[in-house]
């Protein structure tokens, strides 16, 4: 029996509420899209809680209470996924050769080489908040929050002065409602390795997690109220077997501005991954990693760990610096960073080499002369 199907005459004679429910399936891309197409989607797509749902669908941290109230706080959900949905691009490392890369001058003075003094002493290591998510082929494996930086109390403490790093995994699970262990199996989708000297010949296990594994690190700033997501949301690169066999460390980050702060102008973000094997196959196992590491921490140009004090001048510049929905355009700014960093290195080793060759020769050309005197 043929239904009638009565005509739609205009978008306006449809009710509002199936706009709604249209709007509140689609995923943040499509939804900002179908924003553009008339001005009833438009109206409709400003609903906070379908941008809830799509920030909570895509950073599941987001889910929590605590969070909620935060991300309101500094303007809400739809602002919140404009700021950490593209990803941070910086391609003025293109600027800085190894020929033009600045030295530390040792006249420099502390306010000169700290940066402004003032700027530094409006930020507190407890207005950043860290929101992490880890995903593995789709699936949400973990989820953390970090209100604040751990042991950074009073200005002239330790963390101001040491290397910046941040150990999620250590700190994290104090407030965390879900402290359990993270575990990847076969029953998430990884492949049954029967041993680790097979895993070392044929690499299967290392190029799933290189292709399956996605990270999020949100950082946020409540006194300024701003956000930024400083992962790269897929792996960098990486390393297999290190420290041990049983160890597979993946790289993730993107490359900070450090103008004003440290001589060598940019500086990347460093967010390891680490994963242990306690399982091969085997009768009634399955292969399981664990996850050991998660962290975050700052390098310049040279490879030196940035301390906490600019560090802080630095994650705070980050979060208003440009970003870009296109990953092709992230990477590149990655790989533009470790070209120019890889040159620099060249370049110390050969003026280093050539210092070398000098002094051998100018100890030579002394002991030649001290025997020729004697002689």
């Amino acid at each position: 029996m043929a239904m009638a199907v009565a005509p739609v005459e205009s978008m306006e004679s449809l009710s509002s509420d199936l706009f709604y429910d249209i709007l509140r399936r689609l995923d943040g891309p499509t939804l900002a899209s179908a924003a553009c197409s008339c001005a009833a989607f438009c109206s409709i797509s400003k609903e906070e809680k379908l941008w809830e749902n799509v920030c909570s669908s895509m950073w599941p941290s987001t889910n929590r209470e605590d969070v909620k109230s935060l991300i309101s706080s500094i303007g809400g959900f739809r602002k919140f996924y404009a700021d950490c949905f593209p990803l941070i691009v910086n391609k003025e490392v293109t600027e800085h050769q190894w020929n033009s890369y600045p030295e530390y001058p040792e006249e420099w003075t502390e306010a000169e080489y700290y940066g402004d003094m003032d700027e530094f002493e409006s930020i507190s290591p407890s207005d950043f908040v860290s929101i992490v998510d880890i995903r593995y082929k789709d699936k949400t494996i973990c989820s953390k929050v970090l209100w604040g930086i751990p042991n950074a109390n009073g200005f002239d403490g330790w963390f101001y002065n040491c290397p910046f790093r941040i150990d999620l995994l250590t700190y994290a699970a104090r407030d965390d409602e879900n402290d359990g262990e993270v575990t990847l199996s076969v029953s998430d989708g990884l492949p049954p390795i029967a041993s680790m000297e097979r895993e070392r010949k044929d690499g299967k296990l290392w190029q799933e997690l290189r292709d399956g594994l996605r990270l999020s690190w949100i950082v946020v700033n409540r006194k300024i109220k701003q956000a930024a997501n400083l992962a790269s949301w897929s792996p960098l690169g990486g390393q297999r077997h290190w420290p041990t066999e049983k160890d597979f460390v993946l790289h993730f980050g993107s490359v900070l501005p450090a103008k004003d702060i440290l001589p060598c102008q940019v500086v990347e973000c460093i967010l390891s991954m680490k994963f242990r094997v306690i399982h091969t196959e085997g009768e009634d196992v399955q292969t399981t990693l664990k996850l050991t590491e998660l962290s975050m921490q700052l390098e310049d140009m040279e490879g030196s760990h940035v301390n906490g004090r600019n560090s802080l001048l630095i994650l705070k510049k980050a979060l208003s610096c440009r970003r870009s929905k296109n990953y092709s355009e992230v990477l590149e700014s990655c790989h533009l960073y470790s070209k120019v960093q890889s040159e620099l290195k060249e370049e110390k080793m050969r003026i280093e080499s050539r210092l070398d060759r000098i002094f051998i020769l100018g100890g030579i050309s002394v002991f030649v002369m001290f025997w020729y005197i004697i002689l």
